[in-house]
């Protein structure tokens, strides 16, 4: 199995530039996470862009789409910031016979206290698991696209 990732930004990826005193989104961690972890499933990593998803268009969500429908990979990892998640895993609903996951986090992967680490490394066991459709790993739990929100005041996504 070869598992394709594709990066798209959001809070997972975002650095503290001490200067400015705000975070901006950086070059992936997932690499240096899953080298980190020792994961021995094949992978390649592809930036489709470096966006807060609170500023991915429609424009943005289609090109994530055609990534993925082009992708040879059957099992394909996107990490996305999780204010429009939902949204992004709803537009990939059209692509049939690949399993899809999306999975992103609360806090950058680069603080010391993140969720990051878990929820890539839970992303990555569970799509080996799953039937093909869209899905949302995140918190331990899986939802299906379409079928989950985000509760910004308890800090985690639930089903609808």
């Amino acid at each position: 199995m070869t598992l394709q990732v594709f990066t798209t930004g959001g809070t997972i990826d975002k650095v503290y530039f001490d200067a400015n005193s705000e975070f901006q989104v950086g070059d992936s961690a997932i690499s240096e996470i899953f080298r980190e972890a020792n994961v021995s499933v094949t992978y390649h990593v592809e930036s489709l862009m470096r966006k807060d998803s609170l500023d991915i268009t429609d424009a943005d969500r289609q090109l994530i789409v055609e990534a993925v429908r082009k992708s040879t990979a059957e099992r394909i990892l996107i990490t996305h910031g999780t204010d429009t998640m939902p949204q992004t895993a709803a537009a990939l609903k059209a692509i049939t016979g690949k399993t899809i996951v999306l999975t992103g986090a609360m806090q950058p992967a680069r603080l010391r206290f993140t969720d990051a680490i878990f929820n890539i490394g839970f992303a990555a066991a569970v799509i080996q698991t799953l039937l093909p459709g869209v899905y949302i790993a995140m918190n331990g739990q899986v939802f299906e696209a379409g079928k989950v929100r985000k509760n910004r005041q308890a800090g985690r996504f639930e089903a609808l």
